[in-house]
C-alpha cells in the first residue's frame, strides 16, 4: 500500500502530469482538496473508486482514511492543488506517514504561479531585469520567520510571486512601495487556467482599488517586478552568436546536430 501525494495542477485537467492522471485513475482511494481542485480532475477517478473531499477534514481524520486505507491494503491517491510541496500544507501529512511507517511518494504538479505567468504572457526571469524569483505569502494569520517579511524580502527586489495573501493586498503594496516605487507593475490572476480566469494588471500604487473593483477575494496569485511591462531588457546569451557550449562552437558555419554528428562518426 502506498499514498501517492500528487499535485493536480493549477485547474485545468489537461495540465495534470501523465504520472498523476495515471495514478488517480487506478488508486482505490482518492481523497481530493474539494475547495481548490476541479471535478474534473477527480473524473480520472475509476467508477469503483472510494472518492472523498478532504477540505472539511482535520488532519487526524485525513490519517484515519489513510489508516483505512492501509488496512484494506489499498492505494490513496492524495490529491493536492498546484504542487503539492509549495504552500501544499503536506508536509505534516508527510510527517505522519512516516511516524505510521506508511509508505508515500510525491507527484510534482504545475504550480499556479507558473500558471499565473503562462496566463500573463511573462517570463519572470530578465537578464538584467531580474534573475531570482522569490516564492512567498503576506505575513496574516500564519507569522512569518524573522527576516521573511515583505518589507525584508523587498530589498532584494527580486520578481515576487505571492500565495494566500490577495486579502492583504493593500499591505502588500504598502509593505513594497519603498523598494520597488509605486510605478511597479503587478498582475494579480484569479483561477489561473480555470474556465472564468480573470487577469486584473496595475502598479503598486493603483492595484488594491482595481482588484477590489473586480471583486477578487480568493483563489489568485500576485506577481510582482519589473519583468511584468519591460520590454527593455538584454538578450539572453544562450543563443548568442559569440556564446559557446558543448553543443556550438564559435565558428561561424551551422553546428550539425547530436544526430549528424554520430551518422558522421559511423
Amino acid at each position: 500500500m502506498r499514498v501517492y501525494i500528487i499535485g493536480a495542477g493549477p485547474g485545468d485537467p489537461k495540465l495534470l502530469t501523465l504520472r498523476a492522471a495515471e495514478l488517480i485513475g487506478a488508486c482505490p482511494v482518492v481523497l481530493y482538496t474539494g475547495s481548490l481542485v476541479p471535478k474534473a480532475v477527480i473524473g480520472y477517478a475509476r467508477a469503483d473508486a472510494k472518492v472523498l473531499d478532504s477540505s472539511g477534514m482535520t488532519l487526524d481524520e485525513i490519517i484515519g482514511v489513510i489508516l483505512e486505507a492501509h488496512d484494506a491494503d489499498q492505494d490513496v491517491a492524495r490529491v493536492h492543488t498546484g504542487d503539492p510541496m509549495i504552500f501544499g500544507s503536506t508536509a505534516e501529512q508527510i510527517r505522519e506517514l512516516s511516524r505510521l511507517g506508511i509508505a508515500w511518494e510525491i507527484i510534482p504538479g504545475v504550480s499556479s504561479f507558473t500558471a499565473a505567468a503562462a496566463a500573463v504572457g511573462k517570463e519572470l526571469t530578465l537578464p538584467e531585469l531580474s534573475q531570482t524569483i522569490i516564492l512567498t505569502r503576506a505575513e496574516g494569520r500564519t507569522s512569518m520567520p524573522d527576516s521573511q517579511r515583505l518589507e525584508d524580502l523587498a530589498k532584494h527586489k527580486a520578481t515576487l510571486a505571492l500565495f494566500l495573501s490577495i486579502t492583504l493586498l493593500k499591505k502588500v503594496a504598502h509593505s513594497l512601495v519603498p523598494d520597488y516605487g509605486e510605478d511597479c507593475p503587478v498582475a494579480v490572476v484569479y483561477k489561473a487556467s480555470w474556465p472564468d480566469q480573470v487577469i486584473v494588471t496595475g502598479t503598486l500604487a493603483d492595484i488594491d482599488e482595481k482588484v477590489r473593483a473586480a471583486r477578487i477575494n480568493s483563489t489568485a496569485m500576485i506577481l510582482v517586478g519589473w519583468v511584468l511591462s519591460s520590454s527593455d531588457f538584454a538578450n539572453s546569451r544562450l543563443y548568442d552568436p559569440d556564446f559557446t557550449h558543448r553543443f556550438r562552437t564559435s565558428n561561424s558555419k551551422p553546428q550539425k546536430s547530436l544526430t549528424q554528428a554520430a551518422d558522421d562518426g559511423r
